[in-house]
Parts: structure tokens; C-alpha cells; sequence
């Protein structure tokens, strides 16, 4: 049975094959709007971490992301083919000590993830900074020569 989500995928799939034709040079963004609509990646994705998206000025935006209890050795950050992951390092779990002492109880959660985003080709990812828990990548909108506008000489 196909649900109304089924059916919007369904539609949304077939706007973007029917644009194809129409279109030189899109070919990557409309396979990245397949692979997220067409394999179900958008609901495959957790919830986790949290994050927000912020716009800080006119091409410049920024990606936190919320990691409570989390330091820069337990994450990294990765950028390649327009992906850009944050995700946990794999660690030894097998050890219940650090330098505070020995974990009797467990409560606060430090569970895998990884979370993707797509990055527009005009965008570059600057940096990264993991501070009072928060990870803020900041990326730049650079708009190369040939997209700037420009007057053309009638002869």
C-alpha cells in the first residue's frame, strides 16, 4: 500500500526525470535528488545529533551541530564529492576508565553517528571549531567569474 510520503516521492522522482531534457550540466544534482528521494535516505536518517543551519552573512553560513560530552578526538569531520559527514570515531569501548577514574554508571549517552549533508559545488567548507559542545563548520558561498553577472556587448 503506498502511502501519501510513497506517492509524493513517487511524483517528485518523475519532476526531476521530466526536467532532465531541459537541463546541461545538472546531471549530478538530479542523481543527488534521486538518491535522497528514490532509497528513502531522507527517512533512513536519525533525528541525531541536532542541528541547525545558520545564514551569517551574505554568502557566508555556518552548520552547528550539538555534541554534549563529545572532544575533537571522538569526532571528525569530513568533506568529499559535495558530502560533507560528521560522524564519531570508532573507539576502544572496552575500556571504563579515564583520567577522573573508573565509569560505575553509564548515563551519559555517547553513541555512534554520522550525519551528511550536500554541498552546493560553489561552497566551500572553511573550517571547524568543537567548542562548549557545539560544532560549528563555517562554509563560504564562492561565486566564481563566469556565474557573476555581467553586461554583454551588442555589436
Amino acid at each position: 500500500m503506498l502511502t501519501k510520503e510513497d506517492n509524493m516521492t513517487s511524483k517528485d522522482l518523475s519532476i526531476f526525470n521530466s526536467l532532465r531534457p531541459f537541463s546541461i550540466g545538472f546531471d549530478d544534482m538530479f542523481d543527488q535528488f534521486e538518491n535522497m528521494l528514490g532509497n528513502g535516505g531522507m527517512s533512513m536518517q536519525s533525528n541525531y545529533p541536532p542541528y541547525n543551519i545558520r545564514k551569517t552573512g551574505k554568502d557566508k553560513y555556518s552548520i552547528e551541530v550539538a555534541l554534549a560530552g563529545f572532544t575533537k578526538k571522538d569526532v571528525e569531520v569530513e568533506f568529499e564529492d559535495n558530502m560533507l559527514t560528521v560522524r564519531t570515531k570508532q573507539t576502544d569501548k572496552s575500556v571504563n576508565k579515564d583520567q577522573d577514574g573508573e565509569i560505575l554508571h553509564k548515563g551519559i549517552s555517547q553513541r555512534q553517528f554520522a550525519r551528511s549533508f550536500t554541498i552546493a559545488d560553489d561552497v566551500k567548507v572553511n573550517e571547524a571549531e568543537l567548542k562548549d559542545g557545539l560544532l560549528t563548520i563555517a562554509c563560504e558561498r564562492v561565486i566564481p567569474d563566469y556565474k557573476k553577472k555581467k553586461l554583454i556587448e551588442i555589436k
